[in-house]
This record gives structure tokens, sequence and C-alpha cells, in this order.
């Protein structure tokens, strides 16, 4: 097996083995095989330290029902071979979840998953179709998938236009690769719904030059532009949309652009962006002052402080915690010893749950598997961003008809 980056029972067990309440044969095992060295880079550090906190603050706690978490975590440099040797790791260690933060491993690993029974979680990455939970019941994307966040973005330049986007003119510009263009279906039928103009530009992999993409978009003179791209292909498409003259009030990315994107660019430049948010940002949070004056302040973080409340370290705090409340469920409800059904039952018994205002209102069922699609346009002022819009869901039946056409095939398959 590749090398292990930490346990975290490792880093917490031993100052909790007096804690209240706490048993110490009470154990649930996570496995988190994720890309800390190739291609997430961008977001795997940040949001693995944010799951590892969460974790923290709730072993300090006392666990959950007196259990105590422990989360294996490995390095699997984006290789889907790797993620497998990881994830029959996990399974032999009796994990009742694992995390990969990576559509080629996750993908990689689902159908094995499904046939064990194991859950996998696959927020904001993954298969889309995966929100079909009959089709895959135990693949969690336990958010707004890739086709919602296109389908909120679209409805707030609906907004924005009055709600009548017949003749305007947006312009999609994205990594040439499945993800870039994995939203076109959203945008393709909402354009025939609504009647406005849709031209495409796609850069090359890894995006780090997207200069004649930009001249193109700056001659065909859209009324929107969404850029749809992760890492460094974001930081280079607002650069290089600045120069063009792109109004940035009129800009909207995907998920991955975070404020580390913003300061590369230039805070005062990057002024006015928008992005879809489907975790909270900052400290302001409840759970968040948590774990800084429960886990910090104990000398207990899983990285650097400054991290806390960053975009990506609020999504890895919100993952957990999403995972923890399916835990909570199965326990309350159906007892010890948990195993894999007993944690997926659990998590498809989700209500309404916000994580004290850090996630948009989720509800999971045994149909449902992403949660309802919520989540909001925020843009950067020059110092944070700032929500634009309420938590929202839009064109949900164009999304789950594409949902449910594409799990089919995969049944076939």
């Amino acid at each position: 097996m590749r090398r292990v980056i930490s346990t975290l029972a490792g880093a917490v067990a031993l100052a909790l083995a007096s804690a209240p309440g706490w048993a110490q044969d009470k154990v649930i095992k996570f496995g988190f095989a994720e890309d800390f060295t190739k291609v997430y880079t961008f977001v795997t550090s940040e949001y693995n330290q944010g799951q590892r906190d969460y974790l923290a603050l709730i072993n300090e706690r006392g666990g959950i029902n007196g259990h105590r978490i422990e989360a294996t975590v490995v390095d699997t440099g984006n290789e889907p071979q790797r993620g497998i040797e990881a994830y029959e790791r996990f399974k032999a260690e009796g994990a009742v979840l694992v995390d990969f933060l990576s559509t080629p491993v996750s993908r990689a690993v689902v159908p094995r998953a499904l046939q064990d029974g194991i859950n996998v979680l696959t927020m904001f990455h993954g298969r889309s179709d995966a929100a079909d939970g009959e089709t895959f019941p135990t693949v969690f994307p336990a958010g707004a998938l890739y086709w919602s966040q296109a389908a909120v973005i679209l409805k707030y330049i609906s907004d924005q236009e009055g709600g009548n986007l017949k003749g305007k003119k947006i312009a999609f510009v994205g990594i040439d690769s499945p993800f870039g263009k994995e939203p076109l279906p959203v945008f393709e039928a909402v354009r025939d719904k609504e009647g406005f103009e849709l031209q495409t530009f796609f850069y090359p992999s890894p995006g780090n030059e997207q200069s004649s993409t930009w001249t193109a978009v700056r001659r065909y003179r859209p009324d929107w532009v969404v850029i749809w791209g992760a890492g460094g292909g974001q930081t280079v498409s607002l650069r290089d949309a600045v120069r063009n003259g792109i109004k940035l009030d009129r800009l909207l990315s995907v998920i991955w652009l975070s404020e580390t994107d913003t300061q590369i660019v230039g805070n005062d430049a990057a002024k006015g962006v928008l992005r879809f948010e489907g975790v909270a940002y900052g400290r302001d949070n409840p759970v968040i002052k948590a774990i800084l004056e429960e886990v910090y302040a104990k000398g207990k973080g899983a990285g650097d402080e400054k991290n806390v409340g960053s975009s990506y370290y609020n999504i890895g705090v919100a993952s957990m915690a999403i995972v923890v409340e399916g835990v909570r469920n199965a326990l309350e409800k159906q007892g010890e010893p948990l195993t894999a059904e007993k944690l997926k039952k659990g998590l498809e018994e989700i209500k309404n749950f916000t994580a004290e205002g850090l996630l948009p209102p989720l509800t999971i069922t045994a149909q449902d598997h992403q949660g309802g699609g919520y989540g909001r346009i925020s843009q950067w002022d020059g110092s944070k961003w700032v929500p634009k819009t309420d938590w929202i869901a839009a064109y949900q039946d164009i999304v789950m008809d594409l949902v449910k056409k594409t799990a089919a095939e995969f049944k076939k398959q």
C-alpha cells in the first residue's frame, strides 16, 4: 500500500481516552484516499484538513453515542489503481465509508463499492447520475451535482435579466475534458427552453494557456460568461477574462474558484467575479468557531490554522458534518453495531440538515442522494466572498431527467 498521510485516530485518540462516556471498544472507521500530489492539489489539503478537524471536534466532544471515529488518509496521486488498492485496504479494516475527492478514482471504485455495499461520498465530484439512489444505493453526492450547479448559475443570470433570456448571448469557457463538458446538456436544455444563444469555448488541459480562447470570447461579445475549470486553469481563466475586458459581475464560475485564485490574479483586479457556492465561506459559522475554540485552541488541528474558514476547508468540514449526521441517525434509530448498511439508511434519513447554516437545507432519500440540488451565487468584493442570493435550486426537472437517463445507461452496462 502507498504511503499513509496520517491516521486521525493516532492524532486524537490518546487525548480522548478519559473523555466522559468514552467507550474504547466502539470505533467507527472511514477511509480517505485522496490526491495530495498531482491533479487535485489545489483543493485536497484544505478539504482534508477540514474533514479531520471536524472529526477531531466530534471526538473531543465524546464521539457519537460513545463511538470514536478513526479516519485513515492515503495519497492516491489521482491514480485509479492506487485508489482501488486503498479501497481494498479500507474494506479489510472495516471502513463503513470512503471518500476519494477524485472523479477518475471514484468512478473506478464505485462498481466495487456497489457490490460490497460500502458507502462512497462523492461531494462535488464523481458521477452526477449517482444522485439516483436506486441505481447507486451506496454512492452519496450529498450536494449539488455539476448539473445542478449549472442550473443555479443559469437561474441567477435569468433573474438578472428580469426572467427573460431570449436573445441573450452566453459564452461557456471550459477545460477540454469530460469534466469541462459535463454541464453542457443542462446549458443546452435550458437554452432550448429559454431561447438564449450559447457559444462554447474550450481550452486544452491543463489550462495554462488560454489567450487565444479569450480573444475569441472577446470577439463574440457575450452578455454573460461562465467558466468551468479547476485549479490553475481557473486562475488563468480569471486573469485572461480581466485582460480581455470581460465584466466580472457578468462572469460566473463553477464551485472551483477560491480566494486563492483571486489573490493570484489580484484581490482588487478580481473584484466582482461570481461563483456557485455549495457551502458557506468564512469563520462566522458556529461549527467553524467551535473548531477554532475546541480543536485549534488545544493544539490539535490537522493543519495550518490560517486555512480554517477557507472555501475548500469548509467544504471538507461540511462533508463530515453530513456523514456524522448519518451516523447519528443510524445509531439512534437502528442501534449498534454500526454497519455500512445502517449508515446508508442513516444518510437517507437526513432531513433539512444545514450544519448550523454551513450548508443549504439538505434532504437525502433512498431515491435522491443529491439532497435537493441547492446552492447560491456569491461575489468577490476584494477581500471576501459575499452571498448574492439565498440558497436556491433550479431546473431540477431537467437535472433529474438527465440523472434518470444516464443512470439507466449505467444499469445496462
